[in-house]
């Protein structure tokens, strides 16, 4: 990675025991390192055989599903997760407001170059109360504990969970300080993945912040939708191919669900034409609800304390799990 002196200072200053270097990736090999912090990682790992563990520049691991390091090898990798989770949960309360408050409906009006009609004007703009209202978030890692704090203290909207192991409810990952539900306090009720039509029939707004994985490949489809509640709102911040897009167009041009936001497809950009680009009800993002300019700052500080337990022999933070894919 195209790390700064001072930034690489930072990685030099939790140990004399580290000689740090930037690496080319055109070098022959990588004899002697012991540790690599990557982007896009050598596939031949024969140029790197001391390796003894991989830190990646991402916090999702579903591009590495052939490469070499990931399917057959051994060797720790550990990714960013939780770096811009507070970015990506500040990215959902936008578009929840945005719908709720009718904004997109606004824009179209100012483009218009007048107002409505009095009569007109309550039907098209009297917006959803989110206070009291209940979030549905699929998927409680960095980013949907730092959303249902968000949502939770600022909205006093009711939390519903769901992830792949309820009764495990502590976070383990890495936060950034002050950020998230580090004991899984937040929630009013937890539900397992076969629960998960249960929670979408209780939920005002649901937002979908899991990885992806063989598991959660098309976790919201036609049934999934269907249960929803009439006229909520859904967000997807997760991976595009855990979502249904063509049903999910159907529920919304029907009228069926409110409104949605969508950050991530499964095809990207989408192809032209895509269903969602033709509905007024849908906000639409080129997948930046993570960008963050402090990311390389923040990574670098995760990296610094994986470092130090590294040497200390202590559980590396984000550590992949290669069987459940993240």
């Amino acid at each position: 990675m195209p790390f700064s002196e001072a930034q690489l200072d930072r990685v030099r200053a939790v140990s004399p025991a580290f000689r740090v270097r930037a690496a080319d990736p055109a070098a022959a090999d990588y004899a002697g390192v012991d540790v690599l912090y990557a982007g896009d990682p050598p596939r031949d790992l024969a140029r790197a055989p001391d390796l003894r563990w991989v830190q990646l520049h991402m916090a999702g691991v579903n591009a590495l599903d052939d490469h070499p390091l990931y399917s057959g090898s051994a060797i720790p990798l550990t990714t960013t997760s939780g770096v811009h989770a507070a970015a990506i949960a500040e990215y959902a309360v936008t578009v929840i407001l945005a719908l709720a408050h009718r904004v997109p409906r606004m824009v179209e009006w100012r483009g218009r170059g007048g107002w409505p009609e009095d009569r007109r004007r309550w039907p098209l703009f009297v917006p959803v109360e989110l206070r009291g209202a209940s979030l549905g978030i699929i998927g409680y890692g960095s980013i949907g504990r730092e959303l249902a704090r968000m949502a939770s203290v600022a909205l006093g909207m009711t939390v519903l969970a769901c992830k792949r192991d309820p009764a495990r409810r502590a976070d383990p990952g890495y936060a950034l300080p002050g950020t998230g539900d580090p004991s899984g306090s937040i929630p009013a009720a937890w539900y397992a993945p076969g629960e998960l039509r249960a929670l979408l029939a209780r939920a005002d707004v649901v937002v979908n912040c899991a990885p992806f994985t063989p598991a959660t490949r098309g976790m919201i489809g036609v049934r999934e939708l269907a249960a929803m509640k009439p006229g909520a709102f859904f967000t997807n911040v997760g991976r595009g191919a855990s979502v249904d897009e063509a049903a999910l167009a159907a529920a919304l041009l029907d009228g069926r669900l409110g409104g949605a936001a969508v950050d991530v497809f499964a095809q990207e950009p989408p192809p032209p034409g895509h269903p969602l680009y033709q509905l007024d009800t849908v906000i639409v993002s080129p997948h930046v609800s993570g960008f963050l300019r402090s990311y390389d700052d923040k990574c670098v500080g995760l990296f610094a304390e994986n470092l130090r337990r590294f040497l200390a022999k202590e559980p590396l933070l984000n550590l992949v799990d290669r069987a459940l894919g993240y």
